[in-house]
C-alpha cells in the first residue's frame, strides 16, 4: 500500500458572548509530529540524512501500551515517523540523524516504561524477564548510578533502573543468561545488599513455604499431587526442600487448595505443613531496622566523640585540669592528645567502618560517592593527628596540633544525619504503607449448599482467598476483596479508594472493592478479583511504578553527581595546596594562624572542610522524595499519578481538552423524548431498535435498550431475543446498521443518514434543531431506507463542571470541547459548561489529530477522556486524564487516572504537579545553592575578610543537615491541600 498524506480540513467553531464564529483551520499535520529545531536552510534536511531503525521492546501488553511509546519517541526532535506493532514488540522509527540518534529514541522508550534494544539481527533477539530487588546500603546518586552502570555491563541485562528514594532495583534480564540469583552476587560485590522482591511474572504465582518434608521421594509425590490439579500449570519445588513454587490458573484454583493438598499428601497425620512464604524484600523497605542500625552507631558514636569534645574544646580552659592534660607522658606527648587519641580511634575504624567499605567497593568499580569523600575527610584529620603523637614521642622540641576531634565529631555529624535522614525518608513512604493495609488481614468464608445456604463458616487469611468464594462482611469491617453481593443490604464507605465520604449503598448484584469499609448491615459478597487482581493491588502497584520511574529532571541530578565528587576532591586538593604555598610564601601575615598551628595545619583544615562539606546525596533526593510523597498524596486523593514524567508534564499544562460524554456530562443517557414518522406502536418500534444496539457497546445504545425495557414491562417476555439481528456494524463516531428481522436498519445521527443515501424530511430537520437547543443529543431510526422516527437523548452536564471550567481559567488554562455528538447538541452543552471553543462530530482520529495540532500552536496539552474512542487522543496529549469510572483502556492510556470520576480533580492534579515542581525547584536551588555557597566558605573565601573559617567538624554538620533538609522539604508535600475554590464550590454544590 502506497503511503500518502491526506489533508484534512477541519473546521473550529467558536463562539463568545452568544457569537457564532467558523474558522478554517490548516490541514493538520500527522499525530505527535514533533518540532524541529532551526536550521539554516530546508537543503539542510534531504532524503540522504533520513534514517530507519528497529527496536525491540519489551512489556507491550496492548495498544494503549504502543499509543505510549509512539507519544514519547514522536516528542523527540528530528522524528519523522513512528510506527509500534503490539503483535511483533517492535517500534519502527524514521528520524534525522540530524537532530536525534538511535540512544536518545531508545532512552524515551525506557522512559516510557518499557524495555527496548536495537534490532540488528533477528536471530539474536531473546525473551525478557523482570525482577525487583529491594537495595540497601545506598547514600547518594552516585551510589545508584554505579549500581546501574554495574548491572547494565552484565551480559544479559537489557535495562536497569535503581531508584534511591524507594531503594529498589527494576532489572530486565535474559533468564537464560543471567539469573536473579547471580544479579543479586553482582550487587553484594560491589559493596551494597540486595533482597529479591519478585522474579518474572509473579501474577497467578504464589510461593508455599513446606514443613515436614526431608526426603525427595516426599517432594516429588508433593508435585505430582499439586501437578494433578486442575488449573496448575507448573509446579517448582526448590532445591532447598523448603518452599515450592505454584502457577495457575485462578479461574479454576488456588493457594488454599494446595495448601490442603500437601497436607493430605502426608503418610502420617499433620506431617506435612504448607504456609504462604513471603519474600525478604516484600511488602516495602524496612526501615525499622535500619533506622535502629544507624541510632545505634550515632549513640555509640556519641559515647567516644563526646569526651573527645571535652578535652578538645572544654577542659583546656579549665585551670586545674588544663594542667593535668599537659603533663607530659613521653617527651613532648602529653596526656590530652593521647586520650583523645585513644577515645577517637574506635570511631574512626569501628563505627566508621562502613566509610572505609563503601568507598572501598566503590573506588574498585570506578565510581566515587559520599563514602569518598567521608574517608578522605576524616583519615586526613586522623592521621596527620596521629603523625603529630609519633613526633611528639620522639623529639624534645616538637609542638603540633592534634585534629581528633575533627575526624570523630565529624564521623558523629554524618551518622546522625544518616539517622534523621532515614527516618524522614520512612515518611515519604507513607501514603503507600497506608494503602497496603487497607485491605483485612483476616475474612470469613462460608461453605454454602446447593440453594445458597450455610453450612459452615472459618476463618482464613485475605491472602488464601480464591475467585468465586463466598464471603461475609459484617457490619464495621472491611471487604477483604473485589467481588459482587450475593446476598444482603448495607451501606458502604469507599471514601479509602474513591475519595468519596458519603457511603455507598449496596445491594444483590453491585460491585465492592476491597479495603472499604462495611458500615451496617451484612453481606455476603462473591470473590471476582482476588490478590494481585484487586483495585486495590493494581493501585498500589501503580503508586510503586510511579515512584520507580524517574522524572526527566531527574536526570540533571544523574550527570552533576557523576562528576561531583571528583570536582570536590580536586577543589579540596587545590584549596590545601593554595594555603600552604601562601602560608610558606608568606603571602598572608602570621597572625592570621591560629597560635596552636602552623601554616600546614590552617591549610590542611581548610581542605578537609572542603570534602566534608559538599555531598551529592541532598542533589540525589531531590527530585525522588517529592514525586514519592506527590504520587502517594495523589493516591489518597484519588488521583493516581503514573510516575515523575506525568507530574513534569502536568505542571506545564496550557490547554484541556475534554471529551463531553461521560467527562463533562455524567455518562448516563437517558430517553426522554420520541417521534414517530410511520404507524407503527411504540413497543414494536423500540424493540426493534434495541435488537441491533444490544450489540453496541455504545452509552446511548444502552439508553435505549433500557428504556425498551422499561416499555415491555418486567412481567412481558423479553420480544427483542426473537428477532433476529444480521450484518451488524458499528460506524464509529456515527452509529450502527443491521438487518432485523429481514429489514434493514440504520440508527445515528444526519451523517450516517446521508452517506447511507437517506433523505432527511424537513420537519424532521427542524424538530432536530430544536432537540439540539435543549442539549439533548438526537437519533434517527432509518428502516428499510426511510426515516421511520427520531429519539431524543439527554446526558445532564456534571453540577461542578461549569466551576471546573471557570476555575481553570483563572489559572490560565484554555479549556476546549471535543466530541462526537452533533454541532447543536456540543453548542448548547458548551454553552452551559461556559467552553468557548467546540469541535464536534468528532471521530477518534480526528480528536488525536486536533491534540496534534494545539501541540503545534504552542500549547501543552491535558486530554480528559472516559472511553476507547478517547485512547488516541489520550496518547497523543501531553497529559493524558483518565475518569476512572472510564474503560480500562482508557485508563491504561492515560499518564493520570482520576479515581473519584470527578472534574475537580483536574485542578487536584495539575495544581499538585505544580506545587511539587514548585518543591523540586526548591530542593535543586537549596541543594546546589548550599554546595555552591558551601565550598568557597568552607575553602576560606571569607578567612581574608573578616578572618571567618569553617572547622571541619561543622562542615560535616552542615553537610548532613543538607540532606535532612531537603527531605523535610518534600515532606511538606505530605500537608498539601487542593485548592480552597474547589471546597467552596463543593460545600455549593
Amino acid at each position: 500500500m502506497s503511503n500518502r498524506i491526506v489533508d484534512v480540513v477541519l473546521l473550529e467553531r467558536s463562539f463568545s458572548n452568544g457569537v457564532r464564529t467558523e474558522i478554517l483551520l490548516p490541514p493538520p499535520r500527522y499525530p505527535s509530529m514533533p518540532r524541529f529545531p532551526q536550521v539554516p536552510s530546508t537543503s539542510d534536511v534531504n532524503a540522504a540524512e533520513i534514517s530507519k531503525v528497529t527496536f525491540e521492546v519489551i512489556g507491550m501488553k496492548c495498544a494503549a501500551c504502543a499509543g505510549s511509546i509512539e507519544k514519547a519517541v514522536k516528542r523527540l526532535p528530528g522524528i519523522i515517523d513512528a510506527s509500534v506493532v503490539v503483535t511483533e514488540q517492535k517500534a519502527h522509527v524514521v528520524y534525522h540523524p540530524a537532530f536525534v540518534q538511535e540512544h536518545t529514541i531508545c532512552e524515551s522508550i525506557q522512559d516510557a516504561g518499557f524495555e527496548t534494544t536495537v534490532i540488528s539481527d533477528v536471530k539474536n533477539e531473546t525473551s525478557m524477564t523482570v525482577c525487583r530487588l529491594r537495595l540497601k546500603g545506598m547514600t547518594c546518586t552516585s551510589c545508584s548510578s554505579s549500581i546501574e552502570s554495574a548491572l547494565k555491563k552484565v551480559r544479559g541485562v537489557k535495562r536497569a533502573t535503581v531508584a534511591l528514594a524507594t531503594e529498589e532495583a527494576e532489572i530486565h534480564h535474559d533468564p537464560k543468561l543471567v539469573t536473579y540469583v547471580q544479579l543479586i552476587e553482582i550487587i553484594d560485590d560491589i559493596g551494597f545488599e540486595a533482597e529479591l522482591i519478585s522474579a518474572g511474572e509473579e501474577r497467578n504465582k504464589v510461593h508455599l513455604k513446606l514443613e515436614g518434608v526431608h526426603s525427595q521421594e516426599a517432594m516429588k509425590l508433593i508435585e505430582a499431587s499439586l501437578e494433578a490439579l486442575p488449573g496448575v500449570t507448573a509446579v517448582e519445588i526448590h532445591s532447598s526442600g523448603e518452599r515450592v513454587t505454584v502457577s495457575y490458573n485462578p479461574d479454576l484454583t488456588g493457594p488454599r487448595c494446595f495448601m490442603d493438598i500437601i497436607e493430605q499428601s502426608s503418610p502420617l497425620p499433620n506431617l506435612f505443613k504448607a504456609s504462604l512464604y513471603t519474600q525478604p524484600g516484600e511488602g516495602g523497605p524496612d526501615r525499622t531496622i535500619e533506622i535502629n542500625r544507624f541510632r545505634k552507631l550515632f549513640l555509640w558514636s556519641t559515647v567516644f566523640t563526646v569526651p573527645v569534645f571535652l578535652l578538645s574544646m572544654v577542659f583546656m580552659y579549665i585551670p586545674g585540669i588544663k594542667e593535668w592534660l599537659d603533663t607530659k607522658v613521653i617527651k613532648m606527648l602529653s596526656i590530652g592528645p593521647l586520650l583523645r587519641w585513644l577515645l577517637s580511634t574506635p570511631v574512626q575504624f569501628i563505627i566508621g567502618w562502613r566509610f572505609y567499605v563503601g568507598a572501598y567497593k566503590a573506588l574498585r568499580h570506578g565510581s566515587a560517592n559520599m563514602d569518598v569523600l567521608v574517608a578522605l575527610g576524616t583519615n586526613a584529620a586522623y592521621f596527620y593527628s596521629l603523625y603529630t603523637i609519633i613526633r611528639a614521642t620522639t623529639s624534645n622540641t616538637f609542638k603540633g596540633t592534634d585534629f581528633f576531634e575533627t575526624s570523630a565529631m565529624l564521623i558523629s555529624f554524618i551518622l546522625l544525619g544518616k539517622y534523621l535522614e532515614v527516618v524522614a525518608k520512612g515518611k515519604t513512604s507513607e501514603a503507600i504503607t497506608k494503602l497496603m493495609h487497607l485491605a483485612p488481614d483476616m475474612a470469613t468464608l462460608l461453605n454454602l449448599d446447593s440453594n445458597g445456604n450455610v453450612l459452615s463458616e472459618r476463618e482464613i487469611s485475605t491472602q488464601l482467598i480464591q475467585r468465586n468464594d463466598i464471603i461475609r462482611v459484617g457490619p464495621g469491617t472491611k471487604v477483604a476483596m473485589d467481588g459482587l453481593v450475593v446476598w444482603g443490604e448495607s451501606h458502604v464507605n469507599e471514601s479509602m479508594i474513591t475519595g468519596e465520604a458519603k457511603p455507598v449503598l449496596k445491594k444483590l448484584g453491585d460491585k465492592v472493592v476491597g479495603g472499604t469499609m462495611n458500615e451496617y448491615g451484612a453481606l455476603h459478597i462473591r470473590a471476582t478479583h482476588v490478590g494481585s487482581e484487586t483495585a486495590l493491588s493494581q493501585i498500589v502497584r501503580l503508586v510503586e511504578a510511579a515512584q520507580m520511574a524517574k522524572a526527566p529532571v531527574e536526570k540533571l541530578a544523574d550527570r552533576i553527581s557523576k562528576y561531583f565528587v571528583p570536582m570536590v576532591v580536586a577543589i579540596a586538593f587545590l584549596t590545601w595546596l593554595a594555603w600552604y604555598s601562601a602560608g610558606r610564601a608568606r603571602s598572608y601575615p602570621e597572625s592570621w594562624i591560629p597560635s596552636s598551628m602552623d601554616a600546614f595545619e590552617l591549610a590542611l583544615q581548610f581542605g578537609i572542610s572542603v570534602l566534608v562539606i559538599a555531598c551529592p546525596c541532598a542533589l540525589g533526593l531531590a527530585t525522588p522524595t517529592a514525586v514519592m510523597v506527590a504520587t502517594g498524596k495523589g493516591a489518597a486523593q484519588g488521583v493516581l499519578i503514573k510516575g515523575g514524567h506525568a507530574l513534569e508534564s502536568a505542571h506545564k499544562v496550557t490547554c484541556v481538552v475534554f471529551d463531553k460524554t461521560g467527562t463533562l456530562t455524567v455518562g448516563e443517557p437517558t430517553v426522554v423524548g420520541t417521534k414517530l414518522l410511520k404507524n407503527m406502536p411504540l413497543q414494536m418500534f423500540f424493540n426493534t431498535i434495541a435488537a441491533a444496539e444490544v450489540c453496541s457497546e455504545h452509552p446511548v445504545a444502552k439508553a435505549i435498550c433500557e428504556y425498551a425495557k422499561s416499555l415491555r414491562g418486567s412481567m412481558q417476555m423479553d420480544t427483542s431475543l426473537q428477532l433476529e439481528v444480521k450484518d451488524f456494524q458499528a460506524v464509529p463516531g456515527q452509529g450502527v446498521q443491521a438487518i432485523v428481522a429481514g429489514k434493514k436498519v440504520i440508527i445515528g445521527n444526519s451523517k450516517l443518514m446521508a452517506e447511507s443515501g437517506i433523505d432527511i424530511p424537513e420537519d424532521v430537520v427542524d424538530h432536530l434543531k430544536e432537540i439540539e437547543q435543549m442539549a439533548r443529543t438526537y437519533v434517527l431510526v432509518a428502516i428499510d431506507g426511510e426515516v421511520a422516527g427520531m429519539i431524543a437523548i439527554s446526558d445532564p452536564l456534571k453540577k461542578e463542571a461549569r466551576a471546573v471550567i471557570s476555575i481553570l481559567k483563572k489559572m490560565g488554562i484554555r479549556s476546549i470541547m471535543i466530541t462526537g455528538d452533533n454541532w447543536g447538541t456540543a453548542y448548547a452543552i458548551a454553552r452551559e459548561a461556559d467552553i468557548e471553543t467546540v469541535i464536534a462530530e468528532a471521530q477518534p482520529k480526528v480528536k488525536a489529530e486536533k491534540v496534534n495540532e494545539l501541540q503545534m500552536s504552542g500549547e501543552i496539552v491535558a486530554m480528559v477522556g472516559d472511553g476507547i474512542n478517547d485512547s488516541p487522543a489520550l496518547v497523543a496529549a501531553d497529559v493524558g486524564l483518565a475518569i476512572g469510572a472510564g474503560t480500562d483502556v482508557a485508563i491504561e492510556a492515560a499518564d493520570i487516572v482520576l479515581m473519584k470520576s470527578n472534574l475537580e480533580d483536574v485542578i487536584t492534579a495539575i495544581d499538585l504537579s505544580r506545587k511539587t515542581f514548585l518543591r523540586i525547584r526548591l530542593n535543586y536551588l537549596w541543594a546546589l545553592g548550599y554546595n555552591i555557597m558551601g565550598i568557597p566558605v568552607a575553602a576560606g573565601i571569607l578567612f581574608p575578610l573578616i578572618r571567618f573559617r569553617l572547622p571541619p567538624w561543622v562542615a560535616g554538620a552542615a553537610m548532613a543537615a543538607s540532606s535532612v533538609s531537603v527531605v523535610c522539604s518534600s515532606l511538606m508535600l505530605k500537608y498539601y491541600k487542593r485548592p480552597k475554590t474547589l471546597d467552596l464550590i463543593s460545600k455549593e454544590l
